[in-house]
């Protein structure tokens, strides 16, 4: 059995963020993940990926990101960038340790993985969002003859030149992997079940999110009133495209449904010139024929489901009711729960970009850690 101040479940961004600032402020801390390296998640996400949000927005506490890097960075820098985080700051990370249960005793959080047991009387869970794929099913889908994955499983359209590739899901990584099929020579459309909001990745040569750092001061309800007629004169009305406008607009969509609009990197464009084609919500499967809400229905060779992941830390998590919803979800993030000693970090669905707010999480829980 160990013994240290703090343990935290997680050596992606999150994680790695806050041993960061634990270390900087002396306080004895150690990661477990489950898997054999750091930044297991995005080492999994697909070739093309880039960070939507930029670098000066993105960094990690006390370490910029190199020069020579671009604006908008690849998956493999933001992974080249973490590895080199955990030796600059002297991360204590035990891989290949799947945790297996996390519980108080005694005022410490007990945390068994399939070779030790690990006690503290802190507990940080930065597991993340991407913890558990969420794959629907349809009526009929075991009838499809073609590949149907997870966007998770997916790495770059090369397997689907020549074929007609259904996306379902209209999120960032939706958007992305349409185009991402396209410039690979397949057929992509997408199928958008819900009313959605679309925003530039940049105005006018700003990032988005500088931008929404700064409307952020704001209500969501009102800087969607002075965004509204902007984003309309850059991106022209979505409602043409086959899209469904959102009655709420960006910032109340992140508040009400916890969901980031798609920032687009291209899509919009592909689906004006008429090279990504937008169906409604997928129905039923028929062999390989797919069946939309309102009677359409196409062939299809492929299926990608971009629809998304949940937390379920509670699949570890034991008596935890207080501090997490049904799913799984932490009810609150960057501070201390409602129980004792236990913290999460990474959880909050920003406006102004989820690396940034780990950034500012991390040095919170820090903060409140070793105050203590």
């Amino acid at each position: 059995m160990s013994e240290v101040n703090t343990i935290i479940i997680g050596a992606g961004a999150a994680g790695l963020a806050v041993s960061a600032c634990l270390n900087q402020a002396g306080v004895s801390n150690i990661i477990l993940e489950q898997n054999s390296n750091v930044a297991s998640t995005w080492r999994r996400h697909y070739d093309r990926l880039h960070l939507h949000t930029d670098k000066k927005k993105s960094e990690l506490p006390f370490m910029p990101f190199p020069k020579e890097y671009p604006r908008y960075i690849s998956r493999d820098q933001l992974v080249k960038y973490m590895e080199e985080y955990v030796q600059k700051f002297n991360v204590d990370i035990r891989l290949n340790q799947q945790v297996q249960s996390a519980k108080q005793d005694s005022g410490h959080w007990q945390v068994q993985t399939q070779t030790a047991l690990h006690t503290a009387p802190n507990l940080v869970v930065a597991t993340g969002y991407a913890r558990e794929p969420l794959s629907p099913t349809w009526k009929g889908m075991e009838t499809f003859p073609g590949k149907v994955m997870h966007s998770s499983e997916y790495k770059n359209g090369a397997e689907f030149k020549g074929k007609n590739v259904l996306v379902v899901g209209f999120g960032n990584s939706g958007g992305e992997i349409a185009v991402d099929l396209y410039e690979h020579g397949a057929k992509p459309s997408l199928a958008v079940r819900s009313a959605v909001n679309v925003i530039p990745r940049e105005l006018f040569g700003i990032p988005i999110l500088s931008i929404g750092i700064v409307m952020n001061l704001l209500p969501p309800k009102i800087a969607d009133m002075v965004n509204a007629p902007i984003l309309r004169a850059v991106l022209g009305d979505i409602t043409k495209l086959g899209l469904r406008k959102s009655a709420y607009g960006p910032g109340m969509q992140i508040r009400e449904q916890k969901r980031i609009p798609l920032i687009d990197v291209g899509t919009i464009k592909l689906i004006r010139a008429g090279h990504v084609t937008v169906y409604s919500g997928v129905d039923s499967f028929a062999g390989n024929r797919i069946k939309f809400e309102g009677g359409k229905e196409a062939a299809f060779d492929a299926v990608i489901l971009a629809t998304g992941y949940r937390p379920r830390v509670n699949q570890f998590l034991q008596d935890a009711a207080q501090a997490v919803d049904e799913h799984g979800t932490p009810t609150t993030t960057g501070k201390e729960s409602a129980l004792s000693g236990l913290y999460f970090c990474g959880f909050y669905v920003s406006p102004t970009g989820m690396l940034r707010e780990i950034s500012i999480e991390a040095k919170q829980i820090s903060a409140a850690i070793s105050s203590k």
